[in-house]
């Protein structure tokens, strides 16, 4: 369990000094571990249905819109959904396309849950290099953590 709370306190410490409303923050590949290590951990995958189908998926994760395609309205059903498919004690690691909607997710179901949630920095795709492209600065699949079309 050692490796576990290290990760754990990295992400509580980077969640301090971002003044995260949640647990704290993880890249990628810690999240990863984070998701192989802590009993029961799930990770929540909040883009949009057509991101999931276009993109890509991650296997074993849960997919729950935070936002709808394409009329990028709130997904009101998203707590209920969130409690729906998660265990009460469940650790949730949030994860969109870039860490921004996630982001927003690890902070209500914080709030709203009192949950032991992070964010998953870079997200998905990552950021945007200099062509305006994403998928090759940072992010889940760059790090060639597991993914399917």
């Amino acid at each position: 369990m050692g490796r576990l709370t290290d990760l754990l306190q990295l992400a509580h410490e980077r969640g301090q000094e971002l003044g995260l409303p949640y647990a704290g923050a993880l890249t990628p590949r810690e999240a990863f571990e984070v998701w192989q290590l802590a009993p029961g951990a799930r990770l929540v995958d909040v883009r949009t249905r057509a991101e999931w189908d276009w993109v890509g998926r991650i296997p074993g994760a849960i997919e729950i819109e935070w936002m709808g395609y394409p009329d990028s309205r709130p997904n009101s059903h998203f707590l209920a959904q969130l409690k729906q498919q998660t265990d009460r004690e469940a650790l949730l690691l949030f994860i969109c396309r870039s860490g921004a909607r996630s982001h927003h997710a690890a902070a209500l179901a914080t709030q709203a849950m009192q949950r032991e949630c992070y964010n998953v920095l870079e997200g998905f795709e990552g950021d945007v290099d200099a062509s305006g492209q994403r998928g090759r600065l940072g992010g889940w699949r760059h790090a060639g953590l597991p993914w399917r079309s």
